[in-house]
């Protein structure tokens, strides 16, 4: 009965059509976001960044861990961006925006956000150990080091770990992306269901596989770039895509008719 209430609640609502490249103009727009009102974001940023450099500190002897716990980032991430999804909200309003905008996004009597969170850190979580069980499990030799997985995981031609490893990933990752895609903006703006923001993503992702794709490609792309620059980058590219993936929400799906989340 609740499936179905929430099914019936997804379907109040539209999708709409957006071409294959909108989802640049989702990263032009994030972009303007960050510019108007940089510190909140920059924040997030920053608080990414030094915890990615924690997460080497911790185990760069570990590599095998290490490629989980980075991929493992990325599910959790969406939920990471609540604050800034509020930011962008203000901004879309002309309304003045701050940090403690942000921080009010995170209010604890909306278990909602809570409940998506704790799926997403098991989500990420389940991957990481599932991870380094296989590196560890079926490496030929130990992986302690970035040099050590590219010899022995990526370039090794008598072994098929590297694409068991990928496609465990990718199987994990696609339904996570397609259920949090718009779904934490969401529950963010609008009062709905955890369940029926999930669903909601679902049908966008469905809808539109190409444009979707291309934003799912971006996100690992940009992602992957900043963990590169020594986390550094992460300062610039997590704001970036916090608040693009607000526009992306704006966008892809009609809430007219919902009441909006004070």
């Amino acid at each position: 009965m609740r499936n179905e209430k929430a099914l019936a609640e997804s379907r109040s609502f539209g999708v709409r059509n957006v071409p294959t490249l909108r989802p640049l103009g989702w990263l032009a727009r994030g972009l303007q976001d960050l510019w108007r009102c940089p510190v909140p974001g920059l924040l997030h940023g920053l608080a990414a960044a030094l915890f990615g450099m924690l997460i080497w500190r911790a185990a760069r002897d570990h590599f095998w861990l290490l490629a989980g716990a980075f991929s493992g980032f990325l599910l959790v991430a969406p939920v990471v961006a609540t604050g800034l999804y509020a930011i962008s909200r203000r901004l879309e309003r002309d309304q003045p925006a701050s940090w403690r905008d942000a921080l009010h996004a995170w209010r604890p009597h909306d278990s909602r956000l809570v409940i998506f969170g704790l799926l997403l850190a098991l989500a990420g979580t389940g991957w990481v150990l599932t991870s380094a069980s296989l590196i560890t499990g079926f490496a030929p030799a130990p992986i302690n080091s970035p040099r050590d997985f590219l010899r022995v995981v990526v370039l090794d031609d008598h072994s098929w770990l590297f694409e068991a490893w990928l496609m465990l990933g990718g199987v994990l990752a696609a339904p996570v992306f397609a259920s949090s895609v718009v779904a934490i903006p969401m529950l963010l703006d609008r009062q709905v269901s955890v369940f029926a923001a999930v669903l909601t993503s679902w049908r966008v992702v469905m809808a539109h596989p190409l444009p979707m794709a291309l934003w799912a490609a971006l996100i690992l792309g940009l992602s992957l770039l900043g963990m590169a620059a020594a986390m550094l980058g992460l300062i610039v590219v997590v704001p970036w895509l916090g608040h693009a993936s607000w526009h992306a929400y704006r966008d892809l799906v009609d809430t007219s008719r919902l009441p909006e989340r004070a």
